[in-house]
C-alpha cells in the first residue's frame, strides 16, 4: 500500500480511476481514442491511397481530352502555333501557382538553392525542349505520329531507371505486363493505318519521346538523393518541382529571345478579343495542370509511375477496340 501525493489517501498499485485527477483520466482517455483510431485507420490506408490515384488518373485525363479539345479549337482558328512562347507563358502560369500557394501556406516552399537548380539541371533542358515539341506537335502533326510514339514512354522510363540506378525498380512481372500492354496497343493503332507522316515528325517524336523518358526518370533520380542527402530536413516534392520551373522559366525565356516566334506571339495575338484569352487560358491552365501532375508523379513516386498517368489515355484507347 502506498500514499498518494498529498500523503492522505492510501493506494494499491497507482490511483485508482476515480481518485485519478482529470486531467490523467482524460489523457488515459486521449491515448485510448487515438490507439483505436490508428487501428482503424490501418485498415483504410490502402483504399485511401487508390482513391487518391483513381482521382489523379481520372483528373488528368479529364484535362488531357478538355486540353485537346480546346487546342484543336484555338490553333486553327487563330492560326496561333507558337510554341515556345505558349510553353514559356505555360511555366510562368505555373509559378504564379505555386508562389500563391505558398503565400497562403497551403505549399511551404524554400528559396531557390542553385545548387538544387544545378542538379535539376538536365531535366530543365529536356523537360522544356520536350514541352515545346508537345505544343508542336499539336499544332502541326496530324499524322498521330507523335501520340503513337509516346505510348512507348513506360518501357522508356523502365530503361532509363536501370541505367541511372534508381532504388525503387519496377518488377519484371510488371515490366512485362507493360510490355505486353505497349506493344499491343502500337500494333492496333498501326493495323488500322496512319496518315501521311511528314519527315519533321518523324524526327520530332522519337526526340520528345527520348527527352521526356530522360527528364522524368532524372527527376526521380534527384529526389531520390535528396532524399538520402538530408534524412532530417528533406526537400520536398514541391521545393524541387519549384526549382525544376525557375530553371524551365530561364530556358525557356532564352529561347523566346533566341526564337523568331518570340516577337511574332505578340503581334499576331487576337488580344481585342475575349474568346481569343479565354482559350489561351485554358491551354495554359490545362497544361500546367498536366506537367504539374507528371512530374509530381515521378518526384513522389517513380517515372513509371509518371509514364503511366501521361499514356493511360493514348494506351488504352485502342484496347477498346478489342471489346
Amino acid at each position: 500500500m502506498t500514499m498518494d501525493h498529498w500523503g492522505t489517501h492510501p493506494t494499491t498499485g497507482g490511483c485508482l480511476l476515480t481518485e485519478c485527477p482529470w486531467w490523467m483520466r482524460w489523457r488515459r482517455s486521449a491515448c485510448t481514442l487515438r490507439r483505436l483510431s490508428s487501428d482503424v485507420r490501418k485498415p483504410l490506408v490502402p483504399l485511401l491511397c487508390f482513391s487518391a490515384t483513381l482521382v489523379v488518373v481520372v483528373l488528368y485525363a479529364l484535362a488531357d481530352r478538355l486540353r485537346s479539345f480546346v487546342a484543336d479549337i484555338f490553333i486553327p482558328q487563330y492560326h496561333y502555333p507558337f510554341a515556345v512562347p505558349i510553353t514559356f507563358v505555360q511555366v510562368l502560369v505555373t509559378l504564379l501557382y505555386l508562389l500563391v500557394l505558398h503565400a497562403v501556406g497551403l505549399a511551404p516552399l524554400k528559396p531557390y538553392s542553385l545548387s538544387l537548380g544545378e542538379r535539376l539541371l538536365v531535366p530543365s533542358i529536356c523537360g522544356s525542349a520536350q514541352a515545346v515539341l508537345g505544343v508542336w506537335a499539336e499544332a502541326s502533326a496530324h499524322s498521330g505520329m507523335y501520340p503513337l510514339t509516346m505510348g512507348l514512354l513506360p518501357l522508356l522510363c523502365v530503361g532509363w531507371s536501370r541505367v541511372l540506378r534508381l532504388a525503387l525498380l519496377p518488377s519484371v512481372h510488371l515490366t512485362g505486363l507493360i510490355t505486353v500492354i505497349t506493344f499491343t496497343s502500337v500494333t492496333i493503332t498501326l493495323s488500322q493505318g496512319l496518315p501521311s507522316v511528314e519527315v519533321l515528325e518523324c524526327l520530332y517524336a522519337p526526340l520528345a519521346l527520348l527527352l521526356h523518358s530522360l527528364s522524368l526518370t532524372w527527376l526521380a533520380k534527384v529526389a531520390e538523393n535528396e532524399r538520402r542527402r538530408h534524412i532530417s530536413s528533406h526537400t520536398s516534392p514541391s521545393d524541387l518541382y519549384f526549382t525544376l520551373m525557375v530553371n524551365q522559366s530561364l530556358v525557356l525565356g532564352f529561347l523566346c529571345l533566341l526564337h523568331p516566334d518570340g516577337s511574332r506571339a505578340l503581334g499576331e495575338g487576337s488580344w481585342h478579343s475575349l474568346l481569343f484569352m479565354g482559350y489561351l487560358l485554358a491551354i495554359l491552365l490545362l497544361g500546367a495542370l498536366q506537367n504539374l501532375l507528371v512530374d509530381m508523379a515521378a518526384l513522389a513516386f517513380s517515372p513509371l509511375a509518371a509514364a503511366l498517368l501521361h499514356t493511360a489515355r493514348g494506351l488504352t484507347r485502342p484496347l477498346y477496340s478489342l471489346l
